[in-house]
């Protein structure tokens, strides 16, 4: 294929492969949630399969062999295997970048080339990086169910029923997760006065041993609620944590015997989703999260990466790069999770 600078095809290809790994970095870096999995290890990339499995460990009654003996008494040795998995589907993402063949002749020396993709460049990872973070708040279920499942339905609002990772929540229950609704289970809806109350109350239901939520996700609304309920003691911060260090609104949280960072998921605008509504944390949402068995999980050939080569249309003077992200978040125990609602 002919270009009327023959070395662009190279220049773009080469300033695209080398921006890969700094998006896939501001992409984890510019969402709390995702920063938080990334400074645990949790961010993960994958290798292949139809299919990304996370290995879960369960309890089911009929086959505990556990108990007290005395002396010869019988001992039990049924099978006891209550280890399966869950699995997620490969969800895929891409962005474009485009030049005509006027913008070549226009930005025919290497050093305009490369400012002109510069510019594309960061429209087109800012687009994939806030339709991912929309995305992270959603069910999967949108356009048309090829999005990636993220906290609307591994931590939906009604956890006794559906099916996430390919287990029924009405037949296991232990993979059901929490939900705490201010007017129904606490009487009144989420204020400033109640809301750690109300937070308290949910990160207890979610305790088990050391296991404790270690993130609270919160919209605008529910974030300037809690804000508001620690105006008499100053505000509890944490700016020099994980996540207020990085420039996110982010308080602590110290209830029920536990701390952890709470941060808003969602700012001006939040993220936005392909018709360019407002997006972010779902309204009226605060999120308990045990960031211990939520996991980012990449493709590693297809992290925020070029696919394929420079595609040109047969009628049409110009030249289309794609770059795409493939993989899902998964968890392998959401009953350790719960969400506060209105």
């Amino acid at each position: 294929m002919a270009f009327a600078n023959s070395s662009i095809s190279d220049i773009i290809a080469t300033t695209i492969q080398s921006r890969s790994g700094e998006l896939a970095d501001n992409v984890t870096n510019n969402n709390a949630l995702l920063r938080k999995l990334k400074a645990k290890g949790n961010v993960r990339p994958f290798g292949g399969g139809n299919v990304i499995l996370e290995e879960i460990m369960y309890t089911e009654a009929a086959s505990i062999t556990t108990n007290s003996y005395s002396g010869y008494e019988t001992i039990s040795v049924g099978q006891n295997s209550p280890i399966s998995a869950a699995q997620f589907s490969i969800t895929q993402y891409a962005g474009s970048v485009t030049m005509s063949g006027l913008e070549m002749l226009q930005n025919s020396s290497k050093e305009q080339i490369i400012d002109l993709m510069e510019g594309r460049m960061k429209v087109a990872e800012a687009q994939l990086a806030n339709r991912i973070d929309y995305d992270l708040y959603q069910d999967g279920t949108g356009n048309s169910g090829k999005n990636l499942t993220g906290l609307g339905l591994a931590v939906p609002d009604t956890p006794t029923s559906g099916t996430y990772g390919g287990i029924d929540r009405a037949t296991w229950t232990f993979w059901q997760s929490q939900s705490y609704s201010g007017a129904s289970d606490g009487g009144a809806a989420v204020s400033a006065a109640n809301i750690q109350q109300y937070m308290t109350t949910l990160a207890l239901s979610l305790v088990r041993g050391s296991d404790k939520p270690d993130l609270w996700v919160a919209d605008s609304t529910y974030f300037a609620f809690y804000v508001n309920s620690l105006q008499a003691i100053q505000r509890i911060s944490s700016e020099g944590g994980a996540t207020g260090g990085a420039g996110f609104p982010s308080l602590k949280f110290y209830g029920g015997g536990m701390a952890a960072d709470v941060v808003m998921g969602s700012g001006v605008n939040g993220a936005v989703n392909t018709s360019g509504t407002a997006g972010g944390a779902t309204a009226a949402h605060m999120w308990a999260l045990n960031t211990n068995y939520i996991f980012f999980r990449p493709h590693r050939d297809r992290n925020f990466v070029p696919i394929g080569g420079e595609r040109q249309s047969v009628n049409q003077d110009a030249i289309v790069k794609l770059m795409g992200w493939a993989g899902n978040m998964t968890s392998s125990g959401p009953q350790f999770s719960g969400v506060l609602i209105a």
